[in-house]
């Protein structure tokens, strides 16, 4: 039995979450990217509008790249592949928790590289709180 809000994630509902954790800000890019950023570095992005069903990047760490690529509705994403960077084509295969756990990676892994001073501003690393399945 699967609820319909269990699965993906919509442009509204990552903003909810990443707007909570500290020293993120958000833009919109490239048209209508909501790009959203710790430090001025960028660990996520989806459509503003939602189009694509809801399709979404973030950056991963090296040593899950080709383990996430690997599964089907997750490819390279375009223009950052490069820079360890996936995109969700069909985020409907995956639980919201699934997605946020990957989003809450991708925003621990940039905040890391960020200066030691800075890391220390922002205070602890935010936790997901597990939800009803």
């Amino acid at each position: 039995m699967t609820d319909q809000s269990s699965r993906g994630i919509t442009a509204a509902r990552l903003q909810r979450l990443c707007e909570r954790w500290p020293g993120v800000t958000i833009d919109i890019k490239w048209g209508d990217n909501l790009v959203f950023s710790v430090g001025g570095r960028m660990f996520a992005m989806t459509h503003a509008d939602g189009r694509d069903g809801g399709r979404l990047a973030f950056k991963v760490a090296d040593e899950r790249f080709l383990e996430l690529t690997d599964l089907p509705g997750i490819i390279p994403a375009p223009y950052l592949a490069r820079a360890r960077w996936v995109s969700v084509v069909e985020p409907r295969r995956f639980s919201t928790a699934e997605l946020q756990a990957l989003v809450l990676d991708a925003y621990a892994l940039i905040r890391a590289r960020l200066t030691k001073k800075l890391q220390s501003e922002l205070g602890p690393l935010p936790m997901i709180k597990a939800g009803k399945r």
